[in-house]
């Protein structure tokens, strides 16, 4: 259940990271919004990818 959780937590992140890059490089959007969405994406890869790597297989 934690793996997939720090799964679903890495694409979001991946998404989120992708989304505000894009929008950097098309300068669309307000500054603020996009440095919160890469933020929040960065936040959500990292602690997805520590999540699947902490979690024990069972």
């Amino acid at each position: 259940m934690k793996k997939a959780f720090g799964g679903i937590l890495t694409v979001l992140g991946i998404i989120g990271i992708i989304y505000g890059a894009y929008h950097f490089i098309q300068h669309t959007g307000e500054s603020r919004s996009v440095i919160v969405a890469i933020i929040v994406g960065i936040i959500f890869f990292s602690s997805g990818i520590s999540l699947v790597r902490t979690t024990k297989d069972v």
